[in-house]
């Protein structure tokens, strides 16, 4: 148990609850506008920004931003090209991210640059600065959804109307995109580019299973989030398990203990 008490083990803690919070919130707005797989497009968006700064040797995690947001940009432009195929602007963009991503590890294949690390996760590195960064687009997120909760309420559930109505819809898609990029970026070295969809879409998967509101979602979705990253990195420090990997199972065998339960609950009334 002493690891614990490590100071590369509190800076994982922290920076862990810091996305613990972020990626649920947002992740419950693309699970109810059916964009699950925009967290895995823009991961892999990000893989490939974070291997280009290794290439260059500067700011990995500047470039990984910089690659979500040109690919969220990107999404929402062929996404008002192919209406009736919405899901075709992710498989473009994906394909494209592990085009490059595979293309930058080759390149960097001499300096000595571990791959896994980017797909996985390598939270017990974080330093300070990882942490500030991670603080200021909590708040930042924070902040925005809490001006804007009512309009992403109206575009999450009928976006049409919400046109109809006069909300800028453009405005609050590239929104959405620019924080999930935001999010995704911050969030390759606690669990991984191939990873970090999870924490957006399971903790939303178990609000559905319980929220009763649209308030009760958010809720829930934080509180969750927060339960898998306390619990997986309890269990991945003290076992000296992956600790991405490990927050992931604790979400999966969450959603599934509710599962559990509701099945349960169904049968005895």
């Amino acid at each position: 148990m002493d690891i614990i008490m490590s100071g590369f083990f509190q800076r994982a803690l922290i920076g862990g609850l810091l996305i613990g919070i972020t990626a649920p919130l947002i992740g419950i707005f693309l699970v109810l506008r059916r964009l699950s797989m925009i967290g895995d497009t823009l991961s892999h968006a990000a893989i490939a920004g974070v291997a280009l700064g290794f290439v260059i040797g500067d700011f990995p995690i500047v470039f990984g931003l910089i690659f979500s947001l040109l690919a969220s940009f990107a999404i929402e432009k062929l996404r008002k090209s192919y209406k009736s195929y919405a899901e075709l602007s992710l498989a473009i963009i994906m394909s494209g991210g592990i085009a490059l991503a595979s293309i930058f590890f080759t390149l960097g294949r001499d300096l000595s640059m571990d791959p896994n690390s980017f797909l996985f996760g390598f939270i017990y590195t974080l330093t300070p600065t990882d942490l500030w960064a991670m603080l200021a687009v909590t708040v930042v997120v924070l902040l925005i959804v809490g001006r804007h909760l009512h309009g992403l309420f109206l575009i999450t559930f009928d976006e049409e109307a919400a046109s109809v109505s006069g909300l800028p819809v453009s405005y609050y898609n590239v929104m959405i995109s620019v924080l999930t990029a935001l999010v995704i970026s911050i969030s390759i070295k606690i669990v991984g580019g191939l990873l970090v969809s999870a924490l957006l879409t399971i903790p939303a998967a178990c609000s559905l299973l319980l929220a009763k509101s649209f308030k009760q979602s958010i809720v829930i979705v934080v509180l969750v989030g927060e339960l898998a990253v306390i619990a997986g990195l309890l269990i991945a420090g003290v076992w000296n398990l992956a600790a991405g990997g490990t927050i992931v199972l604790v979400l999966i065998a969450v959603l599934l203990l509710i599962l559990l339960g509701r099945n349960i609950i169904s049968r005895v009334t």
